[in-house]
């Protein structure tokens, strides 16, 4: 009886972490506002479910602009991502895509 609550309950435990996976895409912005002093984008943690890349584009009044930077990632969590960037005055948005499709994006506002 001992070995089927112990197989049981290891059975429980793998289904509870398999439903419990993370299968989500974000760009974690720690920093919303940017800093203006350099060409320089700080999107802190970046989430992936699979190995995709970090563009950022210009973006003023809603409208994506010109791709001025990118940063490849891989699947699972990128600590302290930063990417540089050609500086356009105007504000940026970050957009993670994972095999080619758009996931997630973060505006970022320069001071």
């Amino acid at each position: 009886m001992f070995k089927s609550i112990t197989l049981a309950t290891a059975a429980i435990a793998a289904s509870a972490s398999i439903a419990s996976a993370d299968t989500t895409n974000n760009l974690s912005n720690f920093v919303m506002e940017q800093d203006n002093s350099g060409a320089r984008a700080e999107l802190g943690t970046v989430t992936a479910t699979g190995d995709g890349v970090v563009e950022i584009y210009t973006f003023h009044k809603a409208e994506l602009g010109a791709l001025i930077g990118s940063e490849q990632v891989q699947a699972g969590a990128n600590l302290d991502v930063d990417i540089n960037f050609t500086r356009a005055n105007t504000d940026a948005i970050a957009v993670l895509k994972v095999g080619g499709e758009t996931v997630d994006t973060q505006e970022l506002n320069f001071n």
